[in-house]
């Protein structure tokens, strides 16, 4: 399986092409994740300059967690937009997956390790059934995703209601195996002197391994094949029912790797209600990234940096001392400016005025 072969930065004229060669700063601005890269320099020069407790490493240790508690669910998120889709189910999921991982190991006496496994099958379960549905209907994305999301709700807190009599399920805190998930899930690594979480690792080691296979593998190609065109991709021999299954399912990984987050941290108890709105920040560090919700273009990399600047305004805002109430606000704000840097750079990329 060779690399993917390298595309040209739009825009270019057939004399470079022709002989190989695309400017820098045509290629630099063809970058997907050019916008967020520069929204994240100002904003932390913003913090850095306003919020002396932004300066210290413990505090960027801080930030970094918030960001990487998005930015995991951010990766299989990313990839299924550039795959041409979306999934408005994927908050409530990393809450379905949790639950089922406290209430199996409670109420069946079960390893939380055993318990977790039955998560991650249902879990991948619910993602295989997200794209089964869409290409056999041909229905949209939302609305499948969203009908999934309206049932997954109503099912966390209903089903934890009926088998614990409570919004919220029993602390597996004392059962066995639960010490080894939180040391996996939920720890403290030290980095330089600070105590970073593990989720930060994780977080940089998934954002590596998606990069690897959308630049390095034929999947990758195909990813943005089919997000680019799925009949042109059907055309030319490429899956596409399989690969979209395949990225619902991706995300569904996600979903559960988050929900043992949950779980580990909160040692052992997960309310049902939670989750709700949280597809949306998904979705959000993904555009302010470069991904188009049209699909066949972005980056993981990009979703990154986008996740990193929900962190860096989440925990900046409070570092400064203002009203967090306001948090949202600027979340919504970067989310705007991000679209219209990133559609300004590509108009410029492809020589449009």
């Amino acid at each position: 399986m060779g690399p993917a072969p390298a595309l040209p930065a739009p825009g270019a004229s057939e004399k470079e092409l022709r002989a190989g060669r695309v400017p820098p700063l045509r290629r630099l601005a063809a970058r997907p994740e050019l916008g967020s890269l520069l929204g994240a320099v100002v904003l932390f020069a913003v913090f850095f300059a306003a919020a002396e407790p932004f300066r210290q490493a413990g505090s960027l240790a801080t930030v970094l967690y918030a960001a990487s508690t998005i930015g995991i669910m951010a990766v299989g998120v990313a990839l299924l937009m550039i795959g041409g889709e979306f999934d408005l189910s994927a908050g409530v999921a990393v809450v379905t997956a949790s639950l089922a991982t406290g209430m199996t190991a409670y109420q069946f006496n079960l390893n939380v390790w055993a318990a977790a496994g039955i998560s991650l099958a249902l879990a991948l379960l619910i993602g295989f059934l997200n794209g089964l549905i869409l290409v056999r209907t041909g229905l949209p994305s939302f609305l499948v995703t969203l009908s999934v999301f309206l049932m997954l709700q109503g099912l966390n807190i209903a089903v934890t209601k009926l088998v614990t009599g409570s919004v919220s399920s029993r602390s597996i805190a004392d059962m066995d195996g639960f010490d080894s998930v939180r040391a996996v899930f939920a720890s403290s690594v030290p980095v330089l002197g600070t105590e970073v979480r593990i989720t930060v690792l994780w977080w940089l080691l998934f954002t590596a391994l998606a990069t690897w296979v959308l630049l390095r593998t034929r999947a990758g190609n195909w990813i943005y094949a089919v997000g680019g065109s799925a009949d042109g991709a059907r055309a030319v021999g490429v899956p596409v029912a399989k690969v979209k299954i395949g990225l619902f399912m991706t995300v569904g990984f996600f979903a559960w790797f988050s929900g043992m987050h949950l779980i580990a941290a909160s040692g052992g108890v997960q309310q049902s209600g939670e989750g709700v709105g949280n597809e949306l920040l998904y979705i959000m560090a993904a555009v302010v990234g470069g991904c188009l919700l049209t699909g066949g273009y972005g980056t993981v990399v990009g979703a990154a940096i986008g996740a990193f600047i929900y962190g860096m305004t989440k925990q900046g805002i409070v570092y400064a001392g203002w009203d967090n109430n306001w948090v949202m606000f600027f979340v919504g704000a970067m989310l705007l400016l991000a679209v219209v840097v990133n559609s300004w750079f590509r108009s410029r990329a492809g020589g449009r005025r």
